[in-house]
């Protein structure tokens, strides 16, 4: 058996139509085993029936969220000022889309979701590498946006409450109600994750503009706080043009890229369900660079009202919800944050860490016992720390996962369309002995082009405030380009260890 793209795929077990969708042929049998359950097989096309609106609204409620607020609101709080932060997220957006794009076409043309996908260039076995480590990320994500929404509930409660609940006694340094908030809100997302994806299709088409209504009122909030739009668009850039900016710009840029890169590789969990090819590119290109754009630019305008009125910026928009005296604005805020976490958090953070671990032991984890997984393991990583302050967020955090995860995009890439040519086997991609069974299971080119371009991207990388200390100095000037470096490393390095096999297929 060849792993490269077949002259053709035997018309039994698949069938492709006009438009160019692929599924399993009606009277061949599902594919059973080891690697195959319900949760991971290809959809069928009849049930892929997501338009370019419900993909508009996934990115719309995903991109409008806490999380999403602090990245621009952090570029304020590092130095720069509306124009730079906003010119930072809008191109990291627009770069971040073209793997989103490439990544996300295997989805609606083959019904499969990312860890099934990674097959193809990892070995049936070997995808549980890429899928593993997209989980793991998923999982600081999750309790990340957790303790968010937890914040959320403990300042909304604590208005309606009294100073009894926000000064309740403190456990590892938070009042102990704050660590209540924090649990109850994590009930409520497993609530929701296991009435499965048609639930989260239908939160995330309401959530969405309620969740951009809210943030239009926290900008008419804090201009009126402040006198007027002119203070917040006359706060100045602490940088510059010149030199200290663009030294900030890159790291910031591939911090930015990381946000998403998450995405990038895991869109085919949502694509998988689209209508068309037309319907998941027109909805992610409007719903991604757009939402984002717009977002960080509410979020700058409210982040530099804030240094205005309040003499430094306050970049945690719960933080900032909290100085209003009135009650019902506050109320609204906090509800409004409390939607647009539960938003992203389900999508972007569960959804994807449920079938990668799923994938590890298909016939033992289903997607609900995989989204259980990430509740446990989001909160064993102490996500109150990583969120702790924005130098660490921005730098550490987003930086190191953007590097990891685009070493896996360079792999998905290079092997789906430039080896493939976009054709798969979907048979193959669910048993042993196959074309993409390569040496036991483990395609070890994608393996040694992961590790290397995952050294080039982080090895430099200084780990503080997680750990003190860059793991190899040498790579330190690459360490600003994480993502760039590990997807352009891993993607011409896979081609170049396929190379004798592609040419052996074609002899």
């Amino acid at each position: 058996m060849t792993d490269t793209a077949p002259p053709a795929i035997p018309p039994a077990t698949q069938v492709t139509l006009p438009d160019g969708r692929v599924e399993l042929a009606p009277d061949s049998a599902a594919p059973s085993g080891p690697y195959a359950n319900e949760d991971l097989l290809p959809v069928p096309v009849r049930r892929r029936t997501w338009t370019t609106y419900n993909f508009c609204a996934l990115w719309v409620g995903m991109a409008h969220n806490t999380a999403s607020w602090t990245l621009a609101s952090g570029l304020i709080a590092v130095g720069m000022d509306w124009k730079q932060a906003v010119f930072t997220i809008a191109l990291a957006n627009v770069i971040v889309l073209v793997p989103m794009l490439l990544t996300g076409h295997a989805g609606p043309k083959y019904g499969i979701p990312f860890p099934v996908f990674a097959r193809a260039s990892f070995g049936v076995r070997g995808a549980n590498l890429p899928a593993v480590v997209r989980a793991l990320v998923a999982c600081g994500w999750f309790g990340i946006q957790t303790w968010i929404g937890g914040e959320a509930i403990y300042f909304l409660a604590g208005k309606l409450i009294g100073d009894g609940w926000t000064d309740a006694g403190k456990v590892g340094g938070h009042a102990w109600t704050m660590w209540l908030s924090f649990a109850l809100f994590w009930v409520l997302q497993v609530a929701i994750i296991l009435r499965g994806m048609e639930t989260i299709r239908r939160f995330e088409n309401w959530a969405a503009p309620f969740v951009l209504v809210g943030a239009f009122v926290m900008l008419w909030w804090m201009s009126d706080k402040a006198g007027g739009l002119g203070p917040l668009l006359d706060q100045p850039s602490k940088l510059g043009w010149g030199g200290d900016f663009w030294k900030l710009f890159w790291p910031s840029l591939m911090g930015m890229i990381g946000f998403w890169s998450t995405l990038s590789l895991n869109i085919p969990d949502f694509t998988r369900y689209g209508r068309s090819q037309r319907a998941q590119t027109w909805g992610q290109a409007l719903g991604l660079p757009t939402t984002m754009t717009l977002f960080a630019f509410l979020s700058v305008m409210v982040t530099s009202g804030s240094a205005a009125v309040y003499g430094e910026p306050v970049w945690d928009p719960v933080q900032l919800a909290a100085k209003t005296d009135n009650t019902v604005g506050l109320l609204y805020a906090l509800v409004t944050v409390l939607v647009a976490t539960l938003s992203v958090n389900i999508a972007a953070n569960l959804v994807s860490p449920a079938f990668d671990f799923s994938n590890v032991a298909p016939r033992k984890v289903s997607f609900r016992t995989g989204a259980l997984v990430t509740c446990v393991l989001g909160v064993l990583i102490f996500p109150w720390k990583l969120y702790a302050d924005p130098q660490g967020y921005i730098f550490t955090w987003l930086g190191l996962v953007g590097g990891l995860l685009g070493t896996v995009a360079g792999i998905l890439i290079a092997d789906y369309w430039l080896l493939r040519r976009g054709r798969l086997d979907l048979v193959d991609l669910y048993r042993t002995g196959g074309r993409y069974w390569y040496s036991a299971g483990w395609n070890w080119r994608a393996v040694v082009a992961f590790a290397v371009g995952g050294v080039l991207a982080v090895g430099g990388a200084d780990f503080h405030p997680l750990v003190d200390g860059r793991p190899v100095p040498a790579l330190r000037p690459l360490a600003d380009y994480g993502w760039a470096v590990g997807l352009g490393t891993s993607l011409v390095l896979y081609l170049l260890l396929m190379a004798p096999r592609a040419r052996r297929a074609r002899d």
